[in-house]
Formats: C-alpha cells, structure tokens, sequence
C-alpha cells in the first residue's frame, strides 16, 4: 500500500480519524459541499486530484463525504483508501440515464445489483462473480425513498466504461456488440445505465465491507425513442436527501 510520510492514504489525502465508518460517494467533488449541507459541524479535511472529502455529524455519529470522479477505477480507489482508514458503509450517490421505459426522468433507481460491462471489477473477481448491493443498503434506501414520496424503482443497474458508447453505439467500431447488449438488458429488465456501482460492489465484496447505490434518472433515451414523455432532470437533491436518510436509518438500527 502507498502512504504518504505522515500516514495519509496517496490518493485521497486521508488518514484515520479523518472520515467517520459512513460515507457518502458522489462521483462529482462540486457535489461535495452539497451533500456536507446536510450533515452537522462539517468541515473540508482533504481535497487532492478528483477526491474531495468533508466530514461532519449525522445524529452524533461521524459520517464522511467523498467524491470519486467518474467511472470504476477512481471509484474503487477511493472505496480501497476509504477502508484502509476504517471506514465500512457506503452509498454512492449519482445520476443514470433510463432504460427500462418505466423508468422516467427525475425518478430515483436503487441498484440491488449491477451489470459488470465494465473493467475495473475484472481484476477483483472472475465475471461469474455477481455485483450485488448490500441489502441492509438497499433496504434503506427503499424506506428513505418511501417516505419521500418520490417516484422510484429498485433493482438491477448496467456498468459501462464509455460514455459515448452508450449514447452513440453506431458510431463505434464495436457497435454490434454495444447494441446487441443493449437490447439483452433493456429485455432482461435493467432498469438504468451508469459507471461505478459495479466496481464499487466487487470491491465492497472483496474488502467486506457494506455498499449501496441510489442515483437521480437525468432522462431516459428509450422513452425518447418511443415517442414518449422524457424530462431531462439534473437536480439531484432527491437523491441526496434520500441517501443522508437512508444513512440516519443505519446509523439508527447500528446504535441498538
């Protein structure tokens, strides 16, 4: 493991004490300051290339945010360094695009499992191994959803490392494979497609700690297709407040 002389991780600038057990991922550091809003005596402890980190109080108990940047590899980065100094609960907070047609813009999706089209993973686990969320997770976050009263779906999510694959298949060299894929997950039931939950699964499965994901739908390319309705939404409080609920959940079910 790399370490910087005075014990901080070499990635994300931390060392122990500096995040609590629970910590919030945003992929985006702009994000950060929005999520530690919520949280009590917040402060920034680390800011170093795509990781951002504020740490504060959520009913008494330590909670972190940390942003990851976009995609598996920064991700899992941030996952390893975050466990190396005692951290163990994680919900990444982020925003999908909509595949299956039910699933609209401004609407929440919880992964209870991700599609492992992506690389990061591979070199945790064979591809046989299986990208689930952590249920108490998942069960969180489908009770903080509720109460919300927002619309949401909870099941599996697509992982994917190219952008503009999944937004331009044809102009692909590989696009027979993107778009046959494609078509396998809209008709497998795959609710939404986006770039970390994969890894961050395996990875959380390998160190053993808990990992769950909940994002905002920014709009969904299938409806736009179909002739249907299609709010193109970014505002992701929704999924923030869900998120710092579902996290007040855990802490609140730990403590007895």
């Amino acid at each position: 493991m790399n370490y910087s002389e005075d014990g901080r991780q070499y990635h994300i600038g931390l060392k122990e004490g500096d995040a609590g057990r629970y910590v919030i991922l945003p992929g985006d550091p702009k994000r950060c300051v929005k999520i530690a809003q919520y949280f009590d005596d917040a402060k920034l402890v680390a800011d170093n290339r795509e990781y951002t980190t504020y740490t504060g109080y959520l009913n008494g108990e330590k909670v972190s945010v940390t942003s990851t940047g976009i995609g598996g590899p920064s991700a899992s980065i941030a996952l390893e360094e975050l466990v190396n100094i005692g951290a163990d609960t994680f919900i990444r907070v982020g925003t999908c695009g909509g595949i299956d047609i039910n699933v609209k813009g401004g609407d929440l999706v919880i992964a209870t499992g991700a599609i492992r089209m992506e690389g990061t993973s591979r070199e945790y686990a064979p591809i046989e191994f299986p990208a689930v969320a952590d249920i108490d997770i998942v069960n969180a976050l489908i009770e903080a959803a509720g109460m919300s009263g927002t619309d949401y779906h909870a099941g599996v999510v697509q992982c994917k490392d190219s952008f503009y694959g999944q937004h331009n298949p044809e102009s692909m060299p590989v696009s027979y494979e993107l778009t046959n894929k494609w078509e396998a997950w809209k008709r497998l039931g795959c609710l939404a497609s986006e770039m970390e939950s994969a890894a961050l699964f395996i990875t959380g499965s390998y160190r053993r700690v808990k990992v769950g994901s909940i994002f905002l739908t920014v709009a969904n390319q299938e409806r736009e297709k179909a002739g249907l309705d299609n709010p193109v939404i970014h505002d992701t409080d929704k999924a923030i407040k869900t998120a710092v609920e579902a996290l007040k959940i855990l802490i609140a079910k730990n403590k007895k």
